[in-house]
């Protein structure tokens, strides 16, 4: 049975405001989020349907807090809290928040790669 743990994870990626570590198991990714400065995705989810984040998510929080925000209303996740985000949310996380988070490898990836050219595109400034 496949498995994976915040140590283990292969894929290390320091986003600055967040350190993830992640990896696969079967057609999930596996990700343990450590938020060191609050913020919030909406700036980089620009573009995708609706500006917002198309992957389902699910997770636990083990520490903090994270906001997530719908179209028409809004879901305050915490810690001890198990979570499923549908597509069609924003989050915003809470300096000091912890969570790990299960997602559809295909789906996730196609969101990342909107969420870094978006990122790169606000670093040079456009």
């Amino acid at each position: 049975m496949p498995k994976l743990s915040k140590d283990t994870a292969p894929d290390i990626e320091d986003a600055g405001p967040a350190m993830d570590r992640g990896g696969p198991l079967d057609e999930y990714t596996v990700d343990f989020v450590t938020i060191r400065e609050g913020h919030s995705l909406a700036p980089v989810l620009k573009g995708l349907p609706g500006d917002s984040c198309q992957c389902p998510h699910w997770g636990y929080m083990l520490a903090g807090k994270i906001t997530v925000s719908y179209p028409d209303y809004e879901e305050v996740y915490q810690a001890g809290d198990a979570f499923y985000m549908p597509p069609g949310h924003v989050p915003a996380a809470e300096t000091g928040s912890e969570f790990i988070q299960f997602s559809p490898t295909q789906q996730l990836a196609d969101t990342i790669a909107v969420i870094k050219a978006n990122a790169q595109r606000m670093m040079a400034g456009g």
